[in-house]
């Protein structure tokens, strides 16, 4: 019998271990082959899919009382969306963006005010959740409202020599959303057009607050309004400079502002090409005031706006003279 101290002699020596190396050497490399092939296979998912990250929208969820999304809604969601990363196989995940994947807040049974809650990710099809940042939304449940408010058609400032006339069809529309921002609009405003004579198009509707600020977060119905101008083109009009008459001999005027400092005046082309300014006579008295102007209009022509002068008047101060004994007379009885 071989002792210990043999044994290991036997594994050092180099020809030991090459006989043992080569010995049933294609059944080994065989087996090797077929492991890694295992190996890759059963690992070649893993080692395929890759990470991306989406912006998503939250979605709220909200079957309080099994009434549904009708009689509640939130607003003030912070954020709006959360940042998520999915893993999968990089064909799968260029197919996707924000909009497909689901980030929902279930606010069921919360009751109406300010709220903190999880947001719950949804992952696609052939993905896995790596990540959604951040984990809670805060934001408000309110009763919802719906307003009826008329249209106020926006368009562009026609030419001085022109009347447009427009018809908006429907005139109203209302306002829904949660009650705390639908109390916040003022009016509806259709985008701003700019429309030849006879033509029609749509115009979208703005919900905006008292300030002219855009509110967000309402749903307007019908979202648009078609709008049509009915001129069929220019007319004879001219816009003319307003001239005050001149204030009585006692008084004088230290600051004016007239609104608007010209006219549209709408005659004859003859008559329109003789004038040049139109005369407006307003009340002048002592004091800062605001008066209307009444404009003196040829025969035959007609003002298309109304004018109001803004007027800081002052009376003019009198001087008095003593008398001159040789003559009997006032010298310099008064001086405007």
């Amino acid at each position: 019998m071989r002792g210990p101290g043999g044994e290991l002699r036997r594994w050092l020596d180099p020809r030991y271990v090459w006989r043992r190396a080569l010995h049933n050497l294609p059944a080994k490399v065989l087996a090797l082959l077929v492991a890694v092939t295992l190996w890759f296979v059963a690992t070649s998912d893993r080692r395929a899919n890759v990470e991306q990250g989406f912006d998503v929208p939250v979605t709220v969820a909200d079957t309080t009382g099994g009434r549904g999304e009708g009689t509640r809604a939130v607003s003030g969601l912070t954020p709006a969306t959360v940042r998520v990363t999915l893993s999968g196989r990089p064909e799968r995940l260029q197919e996707l963006t924000g909009d497909d994947v689901r980030a929902v807040v279930d606010v069921t049974g919360v009751p109406e005010g300010s709220f903190t809650l999880p947001v719950t990710v949804e992952p696609p099809t052939g993905t896995t959740l790596r990540e959604g940042r951040p984990r809670r939304v805060q934001g408000f449940v309110d009763t919802r409202l719906t307003r009826s408010l008329p249209v106020t058609l926006s368009v562009a400032t026609p030419p001085e020599t022109s009347l447009p006339r427009y018809s908006v069809s429907p005139d109203g529309a209302t306002v829904g959303g949660p009650g705390r921002v639908v109390r916040e609009v003022a009016r509806l405003v259709s985008t701003p057009l700019s429309l030849a004579p006879g033509d029609e198009r749509e115009a979208a509707l703005i919900a905006l607050d008292t300030e002219g600020e855009p509110v967000s977060g309402v749903t307007v119905t019908p979202a648009s309004v078609t709008v049509r101008r009915l001129d069929t083109g220019e007319l004879p009009v001219k816009a003319v400079r307003v001239v005050l008459s001149d204030p009585p001999a006692g008084l004088r005027v230290t600051s004016v502002s007239v609104q608007p400092s010209s006219v549209r005046l709408i005659a004859a082309p003859e008559l329109l090409a003789r004038l040049r300014e139109v005369t407006g006579a307003v009340t002048y008295r002592e004091g800062t005031y605001t008066a209307p102007v009444t404009l003196r209009v040829p025969a035959g022509a007609q003002a298309l706006e109304t004018v109001s002068v803004r007027l800081t008047v002052e009376r003019r101060a009198a001087t008095t003279r003593a008398a001159d004994p040789a003559s009997g007379a006032g010298v310099g009885d008064s001086a405007p």
